[in-house]
């Protein structure tokens, strides 16, 4: 009985050995991968149950010090938007308005718009759809800049319809 059990734990721990030999560089080699992925993202989304929490997306600060959100707008148009909480609308460049369906040729530009640069104008639009990872939010009063903006700015017109942000560490969180 005592050679039986003895050979049963010399086989188990060769299977353990084997297993230790095996699967610990994949699991390691995997771990850095997503490290380098999320390193060149520019949102990294949280998984979520909608039983048990709200859709959620956090987005890293970058270099430059802004955080920044890859959206996609209108279901159709991978936008960049720099988040802006100092601007009380979603403003976009004229590039980003042709890309997400918009004709900025064919817009009204009647809005006066005071920035810390002088006054400019804008045309007021809405925007069907602005989803970053599993949050989406729909009919987002915009405003299409006519010259100057040299990137668009994700403002309050979008983050006041969300559950709740915040900003903790380097990373922003936003909830719907």
């Amino acid at each position: 009985m005592n050679h039986k059990f003895l050979s049963l734990m010399v086989s188990a721990g060769a299977i353990a050995a084997a297993l230790v030999l095996i699967l610990i560089p994949k699991i390691e080699n995997a771990e850095a991968a997503s490290e380098e992925r999320a390193a060149e993202t520019v949102n990294v989304i949280e998984a979520t149950n909608p039983d048990e929490m709200r859709r959620t997306a956090v987005m890293l600060i970058k270099s430059d010090g802004h955080y920044w959100a890859r959206t996609l707008v209108n279901r159709k148009a991978s936008v960049d938007f720099m988040v802006d909480t100092g601007a009380s609308t979603v403003a976009l460049t004229q590039d980003d308005a042709q890309k997400m369906g918009l004709r900025p040729r064919d817009l009204t530009y009647d809005i006066e718009i005071r920035t810390a640069g002088g006054i400019t104008y804008g045309a007021d639009v809405v925007i069907d759809s602005i989803r970053i990872g599993e949050v989406e939010v729909r009919d987002v009063r915009g405003v299409v800049m006519q010259d100057v903006l040299t990137q668009s700015l994700l403002g309050m017109s979008f983050l006041r319809e969300l559950y709740s942000y915040e900003f903790r560490s380097d990373r922003l969180i936003i909830r719907q």
